[in-house]
């Protein structure tokens, strides 16, 4: 891993405790509670909560995994063959209380995109949110119900989260974005 690190892989599992215990609090107790972990780092971070709140609680929240590739709104300039991940609802969605749960909340798109994919799917009673970083900049009215950890950055900057589960390794980074390749003019 490059880059300044701003969480460990201690700072990860207590912001996810912490979660899960202020998440069973607001929906006071855990009936019709639902984690739905928004593809890729998200799904991990929305078994981990449902694990500490089994631990908590003794009670198993129903996980599941949403792939929003369909729903963004910038699908043209993200890729002309986009990696599809897939959704895994095991559960009917009607009436609950579904808590998104993704690594990182920066723009809110991703976000809007996971709404409007979660509605394809049921009516919610209620949707919340749950991230374990918010980074700022928000480009649409959408805010966290559960934060890991406020960070400020610039919009220069890149934050990774690094889960054992995908990437063998534990921790959060703020690193620059890359520059652009510059472009060569045409010779002759």
């Amino acid at each position: 891993m490059t880059g300044r690190q701003i969480m460990t892989a201690d700072e990860i599992r207590r912001a996810t405790i912490r979660i899960s215990h202020e998440i069973v609090e607001k929906q006071a107790g855990t009936t019709g509670l639902v984690l739905v972990g928004i593809q890729r780092r998200g799904v991990p971070l929305a078994r981990r909560i449902a694990s500490s709140i089994a631990e908590n609680e003794g009670v198993d929240i129903p996980v599941g995994a949403l792939d929003i590739t369909f729903y963004r709104d910038d699908l043209s300039l993200v890729a002309q063959q986009p990696v599809v991940k897939g959704t895994d609802l095991p559960f009917d969605l009607n009436g609950t209380t579904v808590v998104l749960v993704d690594d990182v909340l920066y723009t809110g798109r991703t976000i809007r995109a996971a709404m409007d994919a979660l509605v394809d799917f049921g009516r919610p009673q209620a949707i919340r949110l749950a991230v374990l970083v918010d980074r700022g900049h928000r480009e649409l009215p959408i805010r966290a119900d559960h934060v890991g950890k406020n960070v400020p950055t610039s919009r220069e900057e890149v934050v990774r989260v690094h889960l054992d589960e995908i990437d063998g390794e534990e921790g959060v980074l703020i690193d620059r974005a890359m520059e652009p390749a510059a472009t060569a003019a045409p010779v002759g």
